[in-house]
């Protein structure tokens, strides 16, 4: 390929002999990285999903070449454009597949700043309009490599919560599609007006505004901040697990998803990283840094996210974290998916008669369908059970189930001794409460961002920027209460305790709670299945029920004169 593109350029500038020497080797030498280049980017798709170390060289040696790539176009850049002829969107290609190896390295490692590195090469080339001119040629394909660069830089921007930035891009990319479809009498027109409804109902799934005082929205965080976890005080006995491994499952009809992100997912994901920071400062390339130089408590816990997995992906994957998990590590199971119910009587009460969450059915792998329709026995196969989890529970497991059917979960057995949780939502929301499902859901809500779960069961679509930082440090005091509960409690099962060592899962336990008890206290959650749920259970008494914790919330909803919502006496409710 490179010796017929290196003839077509030279026979295009003139006799052959008329090029200097040191020209013609630029010109096969920036052939030769190209050709590399992509070689070695086609080659990323071959790489195992699963397993955290087999890719790590291949990934080190493609950021190698690019950055060769890189350099090398801009040393030369006069003479690739007098010889070889390069045009801006050919560079802009270059810098989106950069941008592209940085997005997969951050779902490799999890590590968020490189975000912000994809982030700089997919604005760059937004500010440089390096594919200005691709609407001048008529070809379709190169179009849509503009479209679809910018979906992935929508992507980015959303993770990185950069909300402006992803509005004036959408604008962008319709403006871009019309154009599109108007000049190229395409077949996919209908797809892309699909990204454009997507990426818009994900920008408005927040059911809460945050304004500031000139009514432009506040853009809120709600990845873990220095100040975000309620730290332990001295004396607390707490284990010292940490979180190394967690799959992230999306499998809800309906839910708004944006490029294999269901909205839940997005939410939870954001749950387990830490703010991004300067990645430049902090360390070297990608695949290059030693672990001594890695930035102190700076890792994220690593992360899979699995939209509408079958379920032998799921269970591949779940093995894979499994076999790799460190010691004294957690793996966390976060499930939001549609209920799958029993539909056959059973005599017994086991690991697989009360149903599950559903996994994705891919017809060409499983051919028993039309044999479990016809005997009412058998379990359901496209389904995880409890039981299928109990294999895992060889190593400490802390699982979050947000589904219709969470309660299947209630009835699990620890088998093995190990640390072990799950956090169940509830089944049923209250029929005055408007349904949200679509727009997700409200205890993975309370579980990412408290406070907007708690002003949208009070009522409230909008607030104050003032108003919101006020309650969000008595949100902070609040959490500091519930840590002190759980830790000073006398009958609390200890795996509660195990986990609470780790930042991540000791913000998530104190909201499970602040949730819970929120929901026992609102005047229209009346029903058991109104409410969140943990196996193994906690004391209420001492803990969602207690009643230091219900004056605090009362508290809070004061502030925001929202105490109508919730029942005062609610001790003498029950």
């Amino acid at each position: 390929r490179t010796e017929l593109a290196l003839k077509e350029i030279m026979s295009s500038g003139g006799a052959e002999d008329d090029i200097p020497q040191a020209e013609r080797k630029t010109v096969t030498d920036f052939c030769y990285l190209l050709d590399k280049s992509k070689q070695l980017f086609n080659g990323l798709r071959d790489l195992p999903q699963y397993g955290q170390k087999q890719w790590q060289s291949y990934f080190g040696r493609t950021f190698d070449v690019y950055t060769k790539l890189w350099k090398f176009q801009q040393q030369h850049r006069q003479v690739l454009d007098n010889r070889y002829g390069l045009k801006r969107w050919q560079i802009g290609e270059i810098a989106s597949k950069i941008g592209q190896l940085y997005y997969h390295y951050y779902l490799r490692t999890s590590e968020t700043s490189y975000l912000n590195e994809a982030f700089s090469f997919y604005s760059a080339i937004r500010q440089r309009s390096y594919y200005s001119q691709v609407n001048k040629e008529d070809r379709p394909e190169l179009v849509v490599k503009k479209l679809r660069y910018y979906a992935r830089f929508i992507v980015v921007c959303l993770l990185l919560n950069k909300m402006d930035v992803v509005k004036d891009l959408v604008k962008e990319l319709s403006d871009e599609i019309e154009d599109y479809t108007h000049r190229f009498n395409t077949e996919d027109q209908v797809e892309w007006n699909l990204v454009l409804q997507e990426v818009a109902a994900f920008i408005e799934a927040d059911p809460v505004m945050v304004l500031n005082d000139d009514n432009t929205i506040v853009i809120t965080s709600n990845r873990l901040s220095e100040t975000g976890a309620p730290l332990l005080e001295q004396g607390m006995i707490v284990g010292q697990l940490a979180l190394a491994d967690a799959l992230i499952i999306g499998n809800c009809n309906n839910q708004v998803k944006f490029s294999e992100l269901t909205i839940d997912m997005f939410r939870m994901l954001q749950a387990l990283e830490r703010e991004p920071m300067n990645l430049a400062s902090q360390m070297n390339k990608p695949g290059m840094q030693e672990s001594t130089e890695k930035p102190a408590r700076r890792e994220n816990p690593h992360k899979y996210l699995l939209y509408k997995p079958t379920f032998s992906q799921l269970y591949t994957f779940l093995a894979a974290s499994f076999k790799e998990l460190p010691a004294n590590s957690v793996l966390l199971i976060y499930l939001s998916a549609t209920g799958v119910f029993p539909s056959g009587r059973s005599d017994s009460e086991g690991p697989y008669d009360f149903g599950g969450v559903l996994t994705n059915s891919n017809r060409d792998i499983i051919n028993g369908d039309a044999l479990h329709k016809r005997n009412q026995s058998y379990k359901e196969m496209h389904c995880l059970h409890p039981g299928d989890l109990y294999p895992f529970t060889r190593k400490p497991l802390f699982i979050i189930v947000d589904s219709s059917n969470s309660v299947a979960y209630k009835n699990f057995t620890n088998l093995f001794g190990q640390p072990l949780v799950c956090l169940l939502s509830p089944t049923a929301y209250p029929k005055a409460l408007q349904d949200q499902s679509q727009r997700g859901s409200l205890f993975t809500l309370f579980l990412n961002n408290p406070l907007m779960a708690f002003l949208f069961v009070s009522g409230l679509s909008s607030m104050r920027r003032g108003l919101w930082e006020k309650c969000q440090d008595y949100l902070r005091k609040i959490n500091r209460d519930i840590a002190q509960l759980l830790t000073h409690s006398r009958s609390i099962d200890q795996s509660f305790l195990q986990f609470f060592g780790d930042e991540f899962l000791r913000l998530l336990l104190t909201r499970f709670i602040f949730c819970s008890a929120t929901m026992r206290m609102h005047k229209i959650f009346r029903e058991t299945r109104n409410y969140p749920e943990s196996y193994p259970q906690l004391p209420r008494d001492e803990t969602v029920e207690n009643p230091h914790l219900q004056k605090h919330i009362l508290e809070l909803a004061s502030i925001l004169d929202v105490r109508n919502v919730f029942l005062e006496n609610t001790l003498d409710d029950y």
